[in-house]
């Protein structure tokens, strides 16, 4: 988007010999009293308005396997993120892209000579082998149950999770699309004004705070050159750098992205630079709060990240997330996500559950 979906990812395909290493482990039966089996009906019936969107629910598939399909999920894709933190903004770009183009059906893992896949935005998405191992895996336990639509999006909250941005409960129950067409993309690009990205956000049935929430995904991940280039040197056709840009980050990027370069160089998205935390880690492998610090001091590197902190219908959400503790926009971002995974879903007989996420089962 501009967003998550205009930056782009870097990766080696994943070695599959990391599935033998899995162990997974069958559900174990436990005996209930009817007193608890009665409390435990009633704690659910109590908390079911805020865990489903429709037909979705947290827990679908428990009693549907004889496998705790979530912890297959999680045992591949936290030692995947661990070797390889890109896959983190390449599956929460991927969820952005599926779930924007006719709702979150996992449309965009088919193959086809017009399918999504081959749309201009979607071209440099990347995490389609991640998804293939992991539907893999929970076809072999569970065959023909969890559709790939869940697949991503279970996939992407432990990614989440696995670069430091908390566990969170996630809806399940989605069924896979049956149609896939490049014509259906149209996906908002970086230099998108605030305006027409909250109407777009708006039209899926997300707010404009949870819009800016989303955008956070930007902690993570990075952007070519030519995305943002005209920032550097001909914003707007003046012949000069955009104003609203940091001079001391502009001069930077000019060295990373010359004008003349014939090469299409990337850099973070959250420009926390080089600063670490505890352990280390660099801020731009983390999902954390530090991208709102960034654009508050003038330091995005896309158009609508700036944007964000400047226009008068978002600049108070995010100078609100920018200097609240990082804890406040992980439940934001994390709630955001749930909310971004129910737009315009299949359930109950609507769709398919696919043999394999590239293919439909006909």
């Amino acid at each position: 988007m501009f967003i998550f979906l205009m930056y782009s990812l870097h990766f080696t395909p994943i070695n599959r010999a990391i599935l033998s290493s899995i162990s997974i482990q069958p559900y174990k039966k436990m005996k209930m009293s009817a007193a608890a089996v009665a409390l435990a009906f009633a704690l659910v019936l109590a908390s079911f308005a805020n865990q489903c969107h429709g037909a979705l629910q947290e827990g679908f598939y428990k009693g549907k396997c004889n496998v705790d399909v979530e912890k297959i999920v999680s045992d591949i894709i936290t030692p995947l993120v661990g070797q390889k933190p890109s896959i983190t903004p390449a599956l929460l770009r991927m969820q952005f892209h599926d779930c924007f183009v006719k709702g979150c059906d996992a449309s965009i893992l088919l193959d086809g000579s017009s399918s999504e896949k081959t749309a201009p935005p979607n071209l440099s998405v990347r995490g389609y082998d991640v998804i293939d191992l992991v539907k893999a895996a929970v076809e072999k336990m569970c065959p023909g149950v969890v559709s790939c639509a869940d697949v991503i999006v279970m996939a992407t909250r432990d990614a989440v999770a696995a670069s430091k941005g908390g566990w969170y409960g996630v809806q399940t129950g989605r069924r896979d699309g049956l149609v896939s067409l490049a014509t259906n993309v149209n996906l908002p690009g970086p230099s998108v004004s605030v305006e027409n990205s909250t109407a777009i956000f708006n039209s899926k049935g997300i707010s404009t705070e949870d819009m800016v929430y989303l955008l956070g995904g930007h902690t993570v991940g990075v952007a070519h050159c030519s995305l943002f280039k005209d920032r550097l040197y001909n914003f707007n056709n003046t012949g000069r750098p955009d104003p609203t840009m940091q001079p001391s980050l502009a001069f930077f990027l000019r060295l990373r992205c010359p004008q003349s370069s014939t090469v299409d160089n990337t850099v973070n998205l959250d420009q926390g630079g080089s600063s670490a935390d505890l352990l280390g880690e660099p801020t731009s492998n983390i999902v954390d709060n530090s991208f709102y610090k960034q654009i508050v001091l003038h330091r995005g590197v896309l158009q609508i990240d700036q944007a964000l902190a400047l226009h008068q219908l978002t600049k108070d959400t995010v100078n609100t997330v920018a200097f609240a503790p990082n804890d406040y926009f992980l439940t934001k971002f994390q709630q955001a996500m749930v909310k971004l995974g129910a737009v315009e879903v299949l359930t109950d007989a609507q769709g398919e559950i696919r043999k394999s996420c590239r293919a439909t089962n006909f």
